[in-house]
């Protein structure tokens, strides 16, 4: 757990986190691997599944075509409910929460 410096007891940016320096920027540019579990929203609603491959490149997946870069990769996913792939951007996953329901 993080606390706060003797010289405030606030966090004011994110360079007051110990880890800051460099995380966010990596974090970035390819924060999910295949075989991460993660959830994206689908038609109002959260969806959940498994990353199955990064794409850094154009190519064709999940039945449409995906302007990717190695600067800014996309991710196949394939959901856990309907086994069915889509492909997301990293700033539309997050990192899967269980809950009693999955």
């Amino acid at each position: 757990m993080f606390t706060a410096s003797p010289k405030s007891s606030r966090i004011r940016s994110c360079s007051d986190w110990p880890i800051a320096s460099g995380y966010a920027e990596a974090m970035t540019k390819h924060p999910f691997k295949p075989g991460d579990e993660v959830e994206w929203s689908s038609h109002g609603s959260r969806t959940h599944g498994e990353v199955k491959e990064e794409i850094p490149e154009e190519k064709e997946a999940a039945d449409r075509k995906v302007k990717a870069s190695k600067d800014e990769p996309q991710y196949r996913v394939e959901s856990a409910k309907s086994g069915r792939d889509a492909v997301h951007k990293p700033s539309a996953l997050r990192p899967h929460r269980h809950s009693s329901s999955d």
